[in-house]
């Protein structure tokens, strides 16, 4: 049973900055983007504060975020790496079979992912992501470098409308490759 505090706050301040993003999209009515709340079931409370103490998740997440882009479903994961090698052990397998049934019904799925070490932020559709899985499972390498990644979805931190994750362009970029494919 995995508990509510035993992995600390592993990636929280990448989250804020997605959320903080997602508020901005909001307010700019370019898109409207949800973080997708655990269920847990609260084990220890402290009486006087009524805080959760200890806690376990009720079921699996299926991803962090889903909501619309001008129209189009969106879902996505942001996922935190100190490194520049990126274990395929942060993401799950039901977390895959939820974004391929996501896609299968036109809408699209992706990962972003902070790269901490170097400051950078990275847009990885599903597909891209599908051949790393397929060769962990094949018995390769069970992770992928920063330099097996398209540098075309790389960015930085930032956008021009106040926006610290600014991954609708990504988006764009992600619609254009989808149509010329």
């Amino acid at each position: 049973m995995a508990t509510w505090n035993s992995r600390g706050l592993r990636g929280s301040t990448f989250e804020e900055m997605v959320n903080r993003s997602n508020d901005t999209y909001r307010e700019l009515h370019l898109a409207l983007i949800q973080k997708v709340p655990t269920p847990i079931t609260p084990v220890n409370i402290e009486k006087e504060s009524r805080h959760i103490t200890l806690a376990y998740f009720d079921q699996k997440s299926t991803v962090d975020y889903i909501g619309a882009v001008q129209g189009i479903p969106v879902c996505f994961d942001a996922k935190e790496c100190a490194s520049e090698t990126f274990s395929l052990d942060n993401i799950h397998p039901h977390q895959i079979s939820f974004m391929e049934s996501f896609e299968e019904q036109r809408g699209i799925a992706f990962f972003l992912i902070y790269f901490s070490k170097s400051d950078r932020f990275y847009y990885m559709p599903l597909r891209d992501l599908l051949p790393f899985v397929e060769r962990a499972a094949s018995g390769g390498r069970k992770s992928f470098r920063t330099d097996e990644l398209k540098e075309e979805y790389f960015f930085t931190e930032g956008g021009t409308d106040g926006v610290l994750v600014p991954y609708l362009n990504m988006i764009e970029k992600d619609l254009e490759e989808r149509d010329g494919a």
